[in-house]
């Protein structure tokens, strides 16, 4: 397998900046965060209320990140048996369309997702905007993390690392 960037490393938190956006910019009552764990990875926890929003996020801007020769990214994390959503954008603007993937990884272990490009879908407020740009894969600029659909209730996820993927293991 190919060595390709990080997008993520929360083994080397410095400079590592999540920023929570929840349903509470439209009047939600939805709460998260992302912390630093002591054993080197990172953590996206709160809790989920449906009315007013019924979502949670976290984003950071990236360098200018190069995944032309991706085929996608991969994804290490432990899960609590919800679906979550990754996105990466091509910019660093706080709205606007950025492009998503769904994932689900197995509750209480950890597991290595392959999530490829060509499954990514551009968003825009929860809705696919027909005219939407496809995602430049040589400037990736921000990345973030998402649960919502109806999944009310505490939420924990733990990230290892999110790199580029060639599509293999």
């Amino acid at each position: 397998m190919a060595h390709l960037p990080y997008l993520l490393d929360c083994g080397q938190p410095s400079g590592i900046r999540m920023l929570p956006v929840d349903d509470r910019v439209m009047g939600g009552h939805s709460v998260s965060r992302f912390r630093h764990t002591d054993e080197g990875t990172g953590v996206f926890e709160g809790v989920v209320y449906l009315e007013g929003g019924g979502f949670a996020s976290v984003r950071c801007n990236l360098e200018n990140t190069d995944l032309g020769s991706a085929a996608g990214v991969q994804i290490r994390v432990r899960g609590d048996g919800h679906r979550y959503r990754l996105s990466l954008r091509n910019d660093r603007k706080l709205s606007g369309i950025n492009h998503m993937r769904h994932f689900t990884p197995p509750a209480h272990e950890w597991a290595e997702i392959g999530l490829r490009f060509e499954d990514f879908r551009p968003s825009l407020r929860g809705s696919e905007p027909p005219e939407a740009p496809s995602l430049d894969r040589h400037r990736i600029r921000q990345l973030g993390l998402m649960i919502a659909d109806e999944q009310e209730g505490p939420f924990r996820l733990e990230i290892a690392w999110v790199r580029g993927w060639d599509g293999t293991g």
